[in-house]
Parts: structure tokens; C-alpha cells; sequence
């Protein structure tokens, strides 16, 4: 059984221990971890995995910005042959400590939330960071949800969509041409 805790691979960084002009790191996944990796987001290989990352101090925390590059291969939506996807993502997160006077909100207050702001910072609770859950996340988000190879549809499958005269998406298209007729 999977340790759901432990990190992937070692981006660990602490934050007493960080230079005031930052570090930087740089992660190139092995055969084992993108294995690892393929299997946990349920597809079918990470070829590859790297990314480069700049941390610096930042209010009490930390900034972590850069670049991660992989190349991964997913079954097709269509006709589950395999799709390879090369991403190539910014990374530009800050993580700020919890404040020790940072209190809950009394029930019924009001909470302003601008929704326009870029994202809000991750919250830490002690001296250290695990970047590799970040780089993970930004692998996930950056996946097509719907892959398919080029020119693919259900017509290359030998599928045909028909037309369904029965549901209530019918009853409503057959009121609309009474209205037009």
C-alpha cells in the first residue's frame, strides 16, 4: 500500500534555511518516479519529467517560480489508442505561513473575496515546503481531459451518432417547429 504522505520526489525546501537571494531547484524525474506518477493520474506513461524552479524569501515565506516541462501519453477518448501531450507549464506560486493571529471569522461576518486577484497564496504550517505536490498539481491541471488523436471522432471508429426522437429534448424541438410553423 501507497504511502499517501510521502512525496513523490525530493523538492523539499525549508524556509529558515533558504538564502535571502533564494536557490534554485531543479527536479528530473527517474524512470521509477514517473511510473509512479503515470499510475497515480491514470496514464498510460510519463516519458519524461523536469522542471526548474527559482525559491526566494518572500513575506515570511516563500516564492517558487519556473518552468515544468513533461511529455505524457494518455488513452485516446475515442479509440483508447495511446496520444502523447508535451506540456510545458509556468510555475509562479507563493506560500505564507498560517498567522499566529489569524484568527477564524465570527459567524455572520462579512469576508471580502476578490475573485479577479491573482490566486491566493498556499498556507504553510511549519519551516518547510514540499514543491513536488505543486508540480504535480500543475502537471494535472495542465492535461487535456479529453484526449483524442488528430482528425479522431466516432465517424473514424465506425460509430454514427443518431438522433434520439424519444427523450424530453425532442418533445421540446417538436413544440419549437409548432411555434414556427
Amino acid at each position: 500500500m501507497k504511502d499517501q504522505n510521502q512525496p513523490l520526489f525530493d523538492a523539499i525546501v525549508r524556509i529558515d534555511k533558504l538564502p535571502t537571494a533564494g536557490r534554485s531547484v531543479s527536479v528530473n524525474a527517474d524512470e521509477a518516479t514517473r511510473a509512479r506518477i503515470a499510475e497515480d493520474m491514470k496514464l498510460l506513461a510519463v516519458e519524461s519529467f523536469v522542471a526548474d524552479l527559482t525559491v526566494a524569501p518572500f513575506r515570511g515565506g516563500l516564492r517558487a517560480q519556473g518552468r515544468l516541462k513533461a511529455r505524457i501519453v494518455q488513452a485516446s477518448i475515442v479509440s483508447f489508442e495511446p496520444v502523447p501531450q508535451n506540456i510545458d507549464e509556468d510555475v509562479d506560486r507563493v506560500f505564507l505561513p498560517v498567522g499566529q493571529t489569524a484568527k477564524a471569522p465570527a459567524p455572520g461576518t462579512e469576508i471580502f473575496i476578490d475573485l479577479e486577484d491573482d490566486d491566493f497564496p498556499d498556507h504553510i504550517d511549519g519551516p518547510e515546503v514540499d514543491l513536488s505536490a505543486l508540480l504535480i498539481e500543475t502537471l494535472a491541471l495542465a492535461i487535456d481531459p479529453y484526449p483524442r488523436r488528430d482528425g479522431e471522432d466516432l465517424a473514424t471508429i465506425g460509430v454514427e451518432a443518431i438522433e434520439d426522437d424519444s427523450g424530453p429534448f425532442a418533445a421540446l424541438r417538436g413544440l419549437k417547429d409548432k411555434d414556427q410553423s
